[in-house]
């Protein structure tokens, strides 16, 4: 069974699947994620929907470069979690089934291509706390407790 975070779905509300790709891009002790400022500012691990056709690792690449202009390498799946959302900016209902990958950022080729995107470098420990989401705080909880230096 896939692990769900976030609110439950809304009984007699109809979803429609919405498969995607997400990367952790550490580099340097930081976290390369995005803010999403429209319609609220959101703070998001970078990647987006997989489109019809379209296979994860390639979407993967593509999202990661819309939204912070960066290309990556070695992608490595780490898991999934859904999550039930209503996503304004497409005026929809959606299961989101997001597949988590840590990959390593290489380097900015330009500005994101999506509008209303910033790239931003964070703590691991930072992202854990302040992500939009349940599911991506946990899985940057997750690195972050990798990353920390032994004591």
């Amino acid at each position: 069974m896939i692990r769900r975070f976030g609110d439950s779905p809304e009984k007699g509300q109809q979803y429609r699947m919405r498969p995607g790709a997400y990367a952790l891009l550490p580099r340097d002790g930081k976290l390369l994620i995005t803010c999403q400022y429209d319609p609220d500012p959101d703070l998001q691990l970078p990647g987006g929907g997989i489109d019809p056709g379209e296979s994860p690792i390639p979407a993967l690449h593509r999202e990661v470069y819309e939204e912070t202009g960066w290309k990556i390498s070695a992608p490595r799946k780490l898991g999934v979690f859904r999550r039930f959302a209503y996503m304004p900016e497409y005026d929809l209902w959606a299961e989101k089934l997001c597949h988590i990958y840590l990959a390593r950022p290489l380097r900015r080729i330009g500005p994101p291509g999506e509008v209303g995107h910033e790239p931003l470098w964070v703590s691991p420990r930072d992202a854990a706390a302040r992500l939009g989401n349940a599911g991506d705080r946990h899985f940057a909880a997750q690195l972050a407790s990798r990353m920390q230096p032994p004591r």
